[in-house]
């Protein structure tokens, strides 16, 4: 590894990101229209660590025909500034589709097409990230007893970095979640994997595939492998009668409107209960009608031609699977009547859904200066700040994670271009630290000054951090 020369001192940033997904990239957008208004001394100095070697959202799940479930308006900027050369719109210009996505007359493009976008608008600020970079560590910085600074501690390869940071933002992501007991092989999947895992699939003509959820990926992840795989049975099993559909009503759509934040974040916590109770429907366990119907027409067609291979498996629940070396052996239990089904498959697909990455579990020693309420979750101010202790001058926001305080929008894009805004503002108000800023050879009225991404990296010495 690098040596760090005596006396070395890392450059100080604003504000460092961790993760580099869609919420982070639209991050990083703000930064870099704000920095484009303002004078040098008013600019904010970020960087972003990723630890995928390039941008990559969901990559296992974009289905060929797959479509998004929220409107091409709800990109990285245009709620926050219709104006912006990064929104969706521009990016069609940019690729000769806009006349033709306006005569589609559509507000939900493809999966597979919003990607390519959050990739272009990644390329456009890529100078604020370092891709291939896994965090290990964040360490305080005291000075009689006042946390002033974060050290970040990243490795890429065999070499070890740290950066310096006023603010932090974690947009770490959701991570894929299976059943209590369950792991992941060559023939049990979660369904991010499905494109990863599929092509292995290829040439050995699959009989029966099992695919377990309710939702919208698990139906996705049932037409896909119905119409990849022509001879092979494929097994919905779920506890329900039916898929449910997502309700995409225009009153339930409030739901997740930036004024539906505020709402939510001054409710009384019986009432926000009740809003889940009330609109989960809006995005969980659901799947669009459209979906619904299409399948449902392909099973009962199936039915009249007698060639069934597209099976329901409804009111049961996936109880047990057996991985062998050639088959994995599923056992389906009746919710009614408790009999038991084996079923020898293929591969066993487990659309169960995500949990969000455990906010304070990067933070190592700091994570102890952050409130936690009377259920153990972390205590969250209106502005995505983790309440922390007063001696802990540094801004942690949370990117992810906030559903408790901040509701159904905390991990969904609908919000995304509005919620950023909203963490800059509050990095602006806060400000730097006068005597800080004074021990950095800066003035305590502005909040930065523009550094090279490469400038700002500074190698460690051997052995120094901790594995996470």
């Amino acid at each position: 590894m690098s040596q760090v020369p005596p006396g070395d001192a890392p450059l100080v940033h604003d504000l460092i990101g961790i993760g580099f997904g869609p919420s982070n990239v639209a991050m990083a957008i703000a930064l870099s229209e704000h920095n484009a208004r303002v004078g040098r001394q008013e600019a904010v100095t970020a960087h972003f660590f990723e630890r995928q070697p390039r941008f990559g959202w969901h990559r296992g799940m974009l289905i060929d025909d797959a479509t998004m479930q929220v409107s091409f308006l709800k990109d990285l900027v245009t709620l926050r500034n219709p104006t912006s050369e990064y929104s969706f719109l521009c990016y069609l210009q940019s690729k000769g589709r806009l006349i033709d996505f306006v005569n589609h007359k559509n507000l939900f493009p493809l999966r597979v097409e919003f990607h390519d976008y959050f990739e272009w608008a990644a390329s456009k600020v890529d100078d604020m990230v370092s891709y291939g970079h896994e965090i290990i560590s964040v360490e305080p910085v005291e000075r009689d007893g006042v946390v002033e600074y974060l050290d970040v501690t990243a490795r890429s390869g065999d070499e070890l970095v740290v950066h310096r940071a006023r603010n932090l933002v974690l947009g770490t992501g959701l991570r894929p979640r299976m059943p209590e007991g369950v792991e992941r092989s060559d023939r049990v999947w979660h369904n991010s994997d499905l494109l990863a895992k599929v092509e292995g699939l290829e040439g050995s003509n699959p009989e029966r595939i099992v695919v377990v959820g309710a939702g919208q990926s698990a139906a996705e992840n049932v037409a896909y492998l119905h119409r990849r795989f022509p001879e092979a049975e494929i097994c919905a099993v779920f506890s329900r009668y039916g898929y449910s559909p997502a309700d995409d009503s225009a009153f339930a759509n409030r739901i997740f409107d930036p004024g539906a934040v505020d709402e939510y974040f001054t409710a009384p916590d019986d009432i926000k209960r009740k809003l889940m109770d009330y609109h989960g429907n809006t995005n969980y366990s659901v799947v669009d009608i459209d979906l619904i119907d299409d399948l449902y027409r392909q099973a009962y067609q199936e039915k009249v031609l007698g060639t069934e291979r597209l099976r329901f498996i409804n009111i049961s629940r996936l109880t047990g699977v057996e991985d062998g070396p050639d088959k994995v052996r599923a056992f389906v239990t009746s919710l009614v009547t408790g009999e038991e089904t084996v079923l020898d498959a293929d591969v066993v697909v487990y659309a169960t859904g995500y949990s969000p990455a455990e906010p304070l579990g990067l933070l190592g020693p700091v994570a102890d200066r952050c409130h936690r309420d009377d259920q153990g979750r972390v205590r969250v101010e209106r502005d995505y700040r983790l309440a922390t202790d007063p001696e802990l001058r540094c801004g942690i926001y949370l990117q992810g994670g906030t559903e408790h305080t901040h509701g159904i929008t905390s991990s969904l894009l609908s919000n995304t271009a509005i919620r950023v805004g909203e963490i800059l503002d509050s990095v602006l108000d806060r400000g730097p630290d006068p005597a800080a800023a004074a021990l950095d050879g800066r003035d305590g009225a502005s909040l930065g000054t523009s550094v090279s991404a490469a400038d700002q990296v500074r190698p460690m010495a051997d052995g120094v951090g901790t594995a996470r």
